[in-house]
């Protein structure tokens, strides 16, 4: 295999996963946007551009350049361990207002705040610290962890970013563990913490794989293929899944809430194609508008059409069509949408012929109830045989009030 090859498939461990965070910050962008008041949404954008980074920076060829740029022979290696230490505390205070809701003030969740924020802050600094006082003149660009494994002060970096990262990935198993077994979590945001808890369990095999190849050198031995073949790998599939728990709940729920919402200006069609026919009116288009501000126009326009047909209204018909869907075998859930459809035909017909013919009665009945229930009465006219049927039997009995 060519050295070109070789470097192709080392570094797609590194550009995959940039490129999936990448593309799901592009896809949480317009909401972090949108909502820019809502501080989870933009600690989880945070928390993206911070994951990116790491993969950015830690790619041997960014190594590289950094260290052109600055001068200094390994002046990365500080650079990618702080990014993935401020990563992993990044992670615990996300996923402890996320538990615990952004706006709680408790005394609990502040002191666990601080603790994060200080120890990982501490860690940071502790690790350029060391870089200061270690000897490290030859650039290692893949396999920094293992050359510098034995030497002074870079042995100890190397230990405490990995410490760290095995410490937040722990606590952060346990915590996503004990919320996950709570009651009352709706199917999205359990699949994100399944993803999650994936996701870190995944990254402790990647500070097993260093930790051995570390090991393997204090110890006279060259495991140096789990550090270098291994790991890079198994942190690439670690991120994806991290960073699809992460975003799952969110564009879950906006895709659920999105899909109901055309679902139901769907389900409001037949109504309003009745209303409009009615009435004359329409719904204004704009291209730009979104789904739920047609939803919400869509329902407007029908409610106050029916305030208009009310005078139309006939009462009676409406109980004896609930009468006759229920004499057919439609249980009541069904037969109150029926017998109002059946209503709010007759309703339009006698609009109709009361501008050839009478003025309508000046009394108007109280549709309160049919106003809330305009959803179930259009779905109930999409059943053209079961209103046929009630129509039927209702004007066998009475058919003048059918016309």
């Amino acid at each position: 295999m060519s050295p070109a090859r070789l470097a192709d498939g080392l570094y797609i461990s590194f550009w995959i996963p940039a490129a999936v965070l990448t593309a799901a910050l592009a896809i949480k962008l317009p909401s972090i946007i949108k909502l820019w008041k809502d501080p989870l949404l933009r600690a989880v954008g945070g928390l993206l551009v911070l994951a990116c980074a790491v993969f950015v920076f830690a790619a041997p060829p960014t190594i590289a350049r950094v260290n052109r740029a600055t001068g200094v022979p390994n002046f990365s290696a500080p650079l990618v361990y702080s990014l993935i230490t401020a990563f992993c505390g990044s992670c615990l205070l996300l996923i402890t207002a996320w538990r615990n809701g952004i706006s709680d003030r408790s005394a609990t969740t502040r002191r666990a705040t601080r603790w994060v924020v200080g120890v990982y802050s501490c860690v940071v600094v502790a690790l350029w610290v060391l870089f200061a006082f270690a000897e490290a003149p030859v650039e290692r660009v893949r396999d920094l962890d293992t050359y510098y494994a034995t030497t002074p002060y870079m042995r100890e970096l190397i230990v405490l970013y990995l410490l760290a990262h095995t410490v937040a990935c722990l606590i952060s198993c346990r915590l996503i563990r004990n919320w996950i077994r709570a009651d009352g979590l709706d199917a999205w945001l359990r699949g994100g913490l399944k993803l999650l808890g994936v996701g870190y369990a995944t990254n402790l095999v990647y500070d097993a794989a260093k930790a051995a190849a570390v090991g393997a050198r204090w110890t006279g031995h060259d495991l140096d293929w789990l550090s270098t073949s291994l790991a890079p790998p198994v942190a690439c599939v670690s991120a994806i899944l991290i960073a699809a728990g992460f975003i799952l709940p969110h564009t879950g729920q906006y895709l659920h809430r999105r899909g109901r919402t055309r679902l139901s200006h769907w389900r409001l069609r037949p109504l309003y194609r009745l209303t409009r026919n009615a009435t004359g009116g329409r719904v204004p288009f704009k291209l730009r508008a979104t789904p739920e501000l047609r939803l919400t126009r869509r329902e407007t326009f029908i409610r106050d059409a029916l305030l208009h047909l009310a005078r139309y209204i006939d009462q009676d018909l409406d109980r004896r069509a609930y009468g006759a869907a229920v004499d057919l075998g439609r249980d009541a859930r069904r037969a109150r949408p029926l017998a109002h459809a059946v209503t709010i035909q007759a309703a339009v017909d006698a609009r109709r012929r009361s501008r050839a013919e009478a003025p309508a009665p000046l009394d108007s009945p109280d549709i309160e109830e049919l106003l809330e229930e305009i959803e179930a009465v259009s779905r109930a006219l999409r059943r053209t045989d079961d209103i046929r049927a009630v129509r039927a039997r209702v004007a066998a009995a009475a058919p003048a009030h059918l016309g």
